[in-house]
């Protein structure tokens, strides 16, 4: 394949960062959009708020990457919070599907989404095929993230939706939070631990992501998830042996609910992923269940 030029919102977040130092790595031009002035010509300053972007760059590019958004990880009983949670993902999805829909001939979107689009499933497998329920903050924000996108579909663009889910990596949330709590001997199952709990390696995610970038046919969602999705009580076993600890503890679900707020159901929900449409593609893991996730984590 020869290089690709490619725009990036969110570069300089923890999956952003890594990304576009792969793609970099593997010869393609990669240009940050920024909220900041900037003479770098490796930059271009936006402003999703005001769907202020180069329309010109945009129609230029071969492909443009979405992965901004505030961070997941705040006061779960904050308004505020949960605003920029959605309007930071919202708003840069619909500013660059909107840049997308005006050029001539309409780039590759690889836009951001997440697995809690899906809801609580239960025990039931989730392929890509899958449909949205319940209405918790997290699937809200990821129906209407999106939703924003389809200024790009309608204008006949081709558009993949990377349905993330928690990145196990000791560098960042969740698993550099549970790594110390493991350590401090109060590591345990959240509920009954039933619950279906998707998550990914560092290098998978980040692998499968710039394979998706490359790919000439790939379209619509694509659950960035390891293969076989652990229970979170299977998860805490693995978690609690790779560190050498006992985890005996359980958080109660009432308990949790306080604590966790509009949160909790993304907590106590079960969504039961499988990597379908990478697997499809030929897309081959590294670390294909929970042990292999956290050995490649804490490494």
């Amino acid at each position: 394949m020869g290089s690709l030029s490619i725009v990036m919102a969110g570069s300089s977040g923890f999956l952003g960062t890594h990304l576009r130092a792969e793609l970099e790595g593997r010869g393609h031009q990669v240009t940050a959009l920024v909220r900041r002035p900037t003479k770098r010509p490796d930059e271009s300053t936006w402003d999703p708020y005001t769907g202020d972007v180069d329309r010109e760059l945009i129609a230029s590019a071969d492909v443009v990457v979405n992965l901004a958004g505030a961070p997941t990880l705040g006061n779960p009983h904050s308004r505020t919070w949960a605003r920029e949670l959605h309007d930071s993902r919202v708003r840069t999805t619909e500013t660059l599907a909107q840049a997308i829909a005006t050029a001539p001939e309409p780039p590759y979107f690889v836009a951001g989404n997440a697995v809690a689009w899906y809801g609580d499933h239960g025990d039931a497998l989730l392929t890509e095929v899958a449909d949205s329920r319940g209405h918790s903050l997290m699937t809200t924000v990821c129906r209407d993230w999106q939703a924003a996108a389809q200024p790009a579909v309608d204008a006949g663009g081709r558009v993949v939706f990377l349905r993330t889910s928690p990145i196990m990596d000791s560098a960042s949330a969740p698993l550099k939070q549970l790594r110390l709590l493991f350590r401090t001997g109060l590591g345990g199952r959240l509920g009954n631990g039933r619950q279906h709990m998707p998550m990914i390696s560092l290098r998978d995610w980040v692998g499968a992501a710039a394979y998706l970038v490359e790919h000439p046919t790939a379209f619509g969602p694509v659950n960035m998830t390891c293969v076989e999705t652990p229970t979170n009580a299977e998860f805490t076993k693995a978690l609690g042996e790779a560190l050498h600890r006992p985890a005996f503890a359980t958080v109660p679900s009432p308990v949790l609910k306080v604590a966790t707020g509009r949160v909790a159901p993304e907590l106590l929900g079960s969504v039961n992923t499988r990597p379908q449409a990478l697997l499809d593609l030929g897309y081959e893991f590294s670390d294909p269940d929970v042990t292999a996730v956290l050995a490649s984590g804490l490494s």
